[in-house]
Formats: C-alpha cells, structure tokens, sequence
C-alpha cells in the first residue's frame, strides 16, 4: 500500500522517531504482569521431574496439604485435559509418566512464595525409572521406546501436518521438485555433508509469568507475559470447552518473548490452581531455571545436504533430509519443520529438489518457536554447506552465490515465481560484501597479521525468510478520534519490545497527515476490547498490521470528510486536510477542525450531525494456500525478506580463540520505516545470533538431566561480546502490499550469523566447523583434524539411520562422475 510514494513526501515514515514506550521502561514506570499483585493472591510452584523419562507410580501430597496458608494442590490424575497448538499431545502436569526432566508432575498454591515451595518440597513422588530417546536421530531408529504410545488418538490440525502413529515422527513434511534422481546422473560433481546444532534457551528478561482467575460462573481473567492473547484465549478455551467470551487475556509490557512465549504453556495450570482455591487470583512465575528446564526450548537439529552441481557451478539438483528434536510435546516444533521445510535450500533456486523434514518426538523438553522460526538452525547448514560446494569446485563462494541465487524470475521450491518486488538478495550480498571489503586484504590487515600473528578471515552468507502464518492469517486496527483531534490506535499485535508501537504510529501519523505526537498507540493488550491479531510471531507484525492501520486511517479520513462536506457545503472531492483542519482546497480558510467534528458536530441552532469518529481497519494475508502434503507445492509465502551478513574474523592459528573485528548486515526491507529502529533490530538480531554461533547449547548426561539449566554454565553474549565494528545497511526494493513498501526485518538479522562466522573461521585457518556453537577449542581440533568430545548428544552413524537413500555413503563426500 502506498509503497510507489516518493520518499521526498513522506514525512514521518522513514524518520528515526523515539520510541513512544522509551520513557515508560527507562524510569520503571511500565508495568509487567511480575510487577502486578490483587487482593486474595496465591504463589505457584510445581515440583519438577528429577527424570527424562518414568512411570510415576504413586504422588504423596499428604504433608503439603496439612500445611497452613495452602489452599490448593493439584497432581495430574486431578486435571482430564489436554493442551496443544497443532498436535494435542500435552497434559497440564504429568499423568502415568513424565517424558523430560523438569516436567511437573504436582503443583502447590500458597499465600506466600516461601510456603508454596516448602510444600511442593513435602510432596513424595515414587518412580519407576524408564530408558529414555535422548537423540532425535535414536528416535528413529525401530527398538526406539515410543515417547507417545497414543500419538494415533491424539487431535491435530489435519489439513497442515502428518503425525505418524507408531512412531516417534509428530510430523513429517515432504517437498518434491523436478526430477532430483535424474538430477544427480546430470551433475558432475555430488557433494554431500551433516550439520548440526543444539537445543537453545530464548532467555527472555522477563520468564513466564500469568495471574490466573477463574471466577464465578466460569469466567476467567488471565493477566500473561505472552506474546499472543488470542491464541492464549482461543487454546485456553478449547483446553476447557469454555466460550471465548467466557475468557479475558490482558497483556500489559512483556519483558521479551522470541517465539518462546508465543503459544499457551502456564496459563493451564495457574487456573486450575485458582479454580481448586475458589477462585482465588493464583500467581505463577517461572524461575531462571525452569525457563530452561519446564519450559519450551529452540529445537535441535540435524541437517543433511546433498548437492549435485555441474562443472561451472550450476547447482543441479539437492536433496535435503532435516532431522528436528521435538523434544516431548509437538508444540510450535511441527510448524517449524513445515516453514524450514519449504525454505530448506536458503535462497537459492533449486530446478530439481527433494526435502523431508522430521519432526522427532525425544524425552527431553520441548521445542517452540524461536526467532527465525528454524531458519537460524537449517542456514547453518546451506550457508557452510555452500561454501564446500564453492571451494570443491575452485570456485569463489561469493560468485557460486551470486550464479545460484534467487533473483527474478526464479522459482522456488513449491513452485512461486520471483518477481521485480520480491526483494534482491544479490543487492544484499554486494552490499555486505562490499562493507568488509570482501575478497581482499588491505594493507593494514596483513600488517597486523604479520605484527600479531593471527590469521584473518572475510566471509559473507546470504538469508531468506518467509512469515510463517496461515493461510487465513488476520488482524485488525481501530483508530478513534479524541475530542482534541488526536486520535488513539488500538491493535492485537503485541509490543514485546521489536518497536512495533512506534512504527504503527509513524504510519498512522503518515497516512492521516498528523503529527507524531498526536498519535498515540495503546500497548496493553486486551481480548475484551482490543481488535483481533493472529499472532504476534513470523515478522508479520509491520505488514499485516501496518496495512490494517492505513485502511482504518482511511476509514477515518472518509467519515471525517463525509462530515466535513456538509459543513463546509461542498464536494468531498474538492477537500482536502492537514493535521488540524479539513478544508477547501481552493479557499483554505473554509475550514473546520478536526476537533470540532471529532465526536459530532453542532451547527449553531444546535443542530447536531455525525458523531465519534472511528475508523476501522481489516486484512488477510493475500494469496497463501496450504501445500500438497505429498510435493510440498503451493505458496505458503506473504513475502520474502531477503539479507547477508559479512565478517571480518581473526583467528590463533595456535589456540584456535577467535574475535570479530567487523560484521555488516544488510537487509532488503523494502521500505525503511524507522532507522534508529531497524538498526536496533539488526544490532540485537545479529548479537543473539553470535550467541548461537558461539556458546549457547543445552548439554545433557545419559541419563537425560539437563547440565546447564542457568547462566552460571549456560552463557549468552552480552553487549561486550559485540565485535569491533558493526554495521547494519538497508536495501529498499518495496514490497508492492506491504504499507509503504516495508516488510517485516524483525527475525532475520540472527539468521546466518553462524555460517558467517564458520567460513569466515575457514578462510582464515582452514578449521571446517559442521557444529554450532562454535568454542575455541572446537576450531583448534578442526584445525588438528581431531575429533571433538561430544557434550552435546551421542551422534548416530549415519547408517543406522534412516531413510537415507545411502545408508553407507560417508557424511561428508565429494564425488566426481567418471
């Protein structure tokens, strides 16, 4: 919408206007649901499973019961329901069996915090201790326990996902394009490698926390740090067969999410505490160390790439074969197999292409949505993968690249042509490219090799990333006039800290020709009053909501105008407006205020025409389909956001310790709304991204507990971790339906930092790196060619595994054709 406008006339949109929220959280004066206590408030605690996986064979709650000031304990024996977002497969707290360490399987409401532990603390649980699927490539395997025996009766959305009863599998996508057997006789050469990463903790400021009353009559008041209120309303009130009007979520600040609280996961539980404690407000707060351990995780993943390519570099044909941990409950983790499984091959076109993307049931916790919704995980892969193809063949991996990419006219892997307005990843690889100076050394680089004796490294890897939504994906805005002509917005995104209040302000400000100041965009979200959002998630938010803000502005405009007309007696075609009057066009002082016809208009024989002027906005994601199950065909994409990060790295050719000295990301964005904003987002993107490639990773023993459930072994970066240099560019190819011609940047600047970060480590010193994170010491064995000591998860040869097509064929390979 919009998007040919001129920038020379846009006068908010593209200005790096102050986050309206700013003074709010910089004095303390946003409030948080940790912030909130009611009258009549219990604490929660639960107790945690000390086992990945076991028979609970009995639950003594006795003791904690007795104590004085507890008003509820629950077991799960108590609670007939069953929670899940695509497959229904979870329980509120454990029933017969606990599938990963730290599930719940009691739980206590107290008056105090300190007394809800110590009887959660009483509570006796007897085990029979059970062997547990550790790594999600054992899952497979056919002697694997079954972490869901029942998987067959479970619920599920049938038109979008495949669970395979008697199995491990929650899901299976598949996509077929050309002819990839054909594919690979074709090529010259074949060149085949295993990636893999660990699980990931989101580490939000702010864990998981909800107030939870369940009232009279059923209705229930839930206050959550969630991301979205209408998916916590919507699957609350199917858990418990309530009527949505039954159930109010309210949303005040939330303290960060990144996908990590996007779905439904406390809320169960503290209403069914409140609901034993007559309807008594129960609070639950989750710990730094059930954030790891009882919460959901990013998933892992395993990664094998085929690729068949001719001798000039032509990828001919690729077959990809994704391996993702679930964890013990589906969750998000189905969808991000279905997203990484139509963007598997990164942004490149691929003529003939074969994915099978699995999602692997595990006794560990479960995996969610993370930001990048996979696509961090799976670019690790292609963006390393890329580069051995590139250096197999002689070839610069920047030029391979740029042979290989998507541009217009391309098609992807389900069958979407590119077009002029898709966006241009070459433009973002030149730009990265160029900020680092890319191919070369200047003079003062090889000096201070030479001074130092460390060796440098230039790389760049390139990103694509589509929202994840369905294909009836939806929002709505309401803009209402105020009686002093400024005008209040009401949407059902939420703020979780992406800017995205000040952005719909800008474009509000914009579409309605005001001034900033006189937009205000209400952040507290409430299902009650607020209009409907899908979800906050998949880097929709600017598009979907930005283009539902325009159409109501223009609803607004409309009725304002309609009035105007018979005030000033004159055709609504003749008028046109500023940020106080509408007036005649050709006799601007015929006018009247805003304000003045604000909430209706009184002639001056007090005669009244109009009323409050409300303009109301809708839209639909346009033109998605769900894809065939069997080829994986459709288009399952509101739009591409393409992007490359370029690193500078020097690297201890001894140690094998490392340190950026530069990173530069660019972005097409289409259309940048705020810069200040767009730089914080790739500034922060790229930094939870270096977390990633460098330390972060959940390590379990053999028995399945979880070794690093805190930041005392569990590191993530922080601002003194940045490298030297940062730079962040943007690439403006407007996006034809998005509001002005911006798409949504707020997932993409973590993706593909990894692989940067690897091939930039090869270049320098030659350590060909297939995991993340990436330690010093994992760059020193790479260098020495030795095997590393596996802290992750005991890998599976790759022949015990299946289905590959070559069960005895090596992990990594390059084959030439006679």
């Amino acid at each position: 919408m919009y998007e040919t406008l001129d920038k020379s006339l846009l006068k908010q949109v593209g200005t790096s206007a102050t986050r309206l929220d700013i003074t709010e959280k910089l004095t303390g004066e946003a409030q948080y649901v940790s912030d909130m206590v009611f009258p009549g408030m219990l604490y929660a605690k639960i107790k945690p499973s000390p086992h990945a996986r076991a028979k609970i064979l009995s639950i003594d709650t006795s003791k904690a019961e007795a104590l004085e000031g507890v008003h509820a304990v629950l077991t799960g024996e108590e609670l007939d329901y069953r929670i899940g977002l695509y497959v229904v497969d979870k329980d509120i707290l454990a029933k017969g069996e606990v599938r990963h360490f730290g599930e719940a399987v009691a739980a206590v409401a107290a008056e105090t915090l300190a007394l809800a532990q110590k009887a959660v603390d009483l509570i006796e649980v007897e085990y029979e201790v059970l062997t547990p699927v550790l790594n999600h490539m054992d899952a497979l395997k056919e002697d694997a326990p079954l972490v869901h025996p029942d998987l067959g009766n479970y619920d599920y959305v049938k038109a979008v996902f495949t669970p395979i009863p008697g199995t491990n599998i929650a899901n299976l996508t598949k996509l077929r394009k050309g002819d990839v057997e054909q594919g690979f006789v074709d090529a010259d050469y074949v060149i085949e490698r295993e990636y893999d990463n660990p699980s990931v903790q989101h580490v939000p400021m702010e864990t998981h926390v909800a107030i939870v009353k369940w009232g009279l009559g059923d209705r229930v008041t839930i206050h959550t740090s969630a991301q979205s209120p209408f998916t916590v309303r919507n699957l609350f009130c199917r858990t418990f067969s309530l009527p949505l009007n039954k159930v109010r979520v309210i949303i005040p600040h939330v303290g960060g999410g990144f996908g990590g609280k996007a779905g439904i996961h406390i809320e169960p539980l503290a209403a069914c505490l409140s609901k034993k404690a007559g309807g008594l407000p129960v609070k639950f707060q989750a710990t730094r160390e059930e954030e790891f351990s009882l919460l959901p995780c990013r998933s892992a993943l395993t990664y094998r790439i085929k690729t068949g390519v001719s001798l000039e570099g032509k990828i001919i044909a690729q077959r990809m074969d994704m391996y993702w941990d679930a964890g013990a409950y589906a969750d998000y983790a189905v969808n991000v197999t279905r997203a990484s499984g139509y963007s598997a091959s990164g942004p490149y076109e691929i003529p003939n292409a074969w994915v099978d993307a699995y999602t692997l049931y595990t006794n560990k916790p479960y995996g969610t949505a993370y930001r990048g919704f996979g696509h961090v995980e799976f670019h690790w892969g292609i963006e390393r993968h890329m580069d051995l193809v590139a250096h197999t063949l002689g070839m610069d991996p920047m030029e391979f690249r740029r042979l290989n990419a998507l541009k217009p006219g391309s098609i992807t892997l389900t069958g979407e042509k590119i077009n002029e307005h898709t966006g241009s990843v070459i433009a973002c690889m030149d730009a990265a490219a160029k900020a680092i100076g890319y191919g070369k050394k200047t003079k003062a680089e090889l000096q201070r090799e030479k001074e130092t004796g460390l060796k440098l490294g230039k790389s760049i890897a390139l990103l694509q990333k589509a929202p994840a939504i369905p294909s009836n994906t939806a929002t709505a805005a309401v803009v209402k006039m105020n009686s002093d002509g400024t005008v209040s917005v009401t949407v059902g995104l939420t703020e979780i800290g992406q800017g995205s209040t000040t952005a719909l302000a800008q474009i509000v400000a914009e579409r309605l020709g005001f001034r900033l100041d006189q937009v205000f965009v209400k952040v507290e979200k409430d299902t009650d009053s607020d209009p409907y959002d899908w979800q906050t998630v998949a880097s929709k938010g600017l598009v979907l909501s930005g283009n539902a803000c325009i159409l109501a502005c223009n609803d607004l405009l409309e009725k304002g105008y309609k009035v105007a007309s018979h005030i000033l007696k004159a055709s609504e075609d003749d008028l046109s407006h500023d940020a106080d009057f509408i007036y005649i066009r050709n006799h601007p002082d015929n006018r009247v205020s805003w304000s003045e016809i604000s909430i209706g208009y009184a002639y001056f024989d007090g005669i009244g025409i109009g009323g409050p002027l409300i303009g109301v906005g809708s839209y639909i994601a346009q033109g998605l389909s769900n894809l065939d199950k069997e080829t994986g065909q459709g288009n399952p994409a509101l739009n591409w956001t393409f992007g490359a990060h370029g690193i500078i790295c020097e690297v201890n050719p001894v140690t094998g310790e490392y340190a950026l000295r530069k990173i530069a990301s660019a972005f097409d964005v289409g259309k940048v709304v705020n810069p200040e904003l767009l730089r914080g987002q790739i500034i922060g993107g790229m930094l939870q991204g270096l977390g990633t490639a460098m330390c972060e990773g959940y390590i379990y023993d053999k028995e399945g507990h979880l070794l690093n459930p805190s930041f005392t072994d569990n590191k993530i970066p922080t601002s003194m971790d940045l490298p030297f240099e940062v730079e962040a560019i943007a690439v403006e190819n407007s996006q034809i339906d998005g509001p002005y011609g911006a798409r949504g940047v707020a997932e993409h600047p973590m993706i593909s930092v990894a692989p940067a970060l690897g091939n930039a480590i090869y270049e320098a010193v030659g350590a060909d790196l297939t995991h993340m994170p990436i330690r010093a010491e994992d760059v020193w064995r790479a260098m020495e060619d030795k095997k590393p000591i596996d802290n992750w998860i005991t890998k599976t040869p790759i022949g015990s595994c299946q289905p590959w097509p070559d069960p005895e064929h090596p992990i990594s390979s390059q084959t030439k054709k006679p």
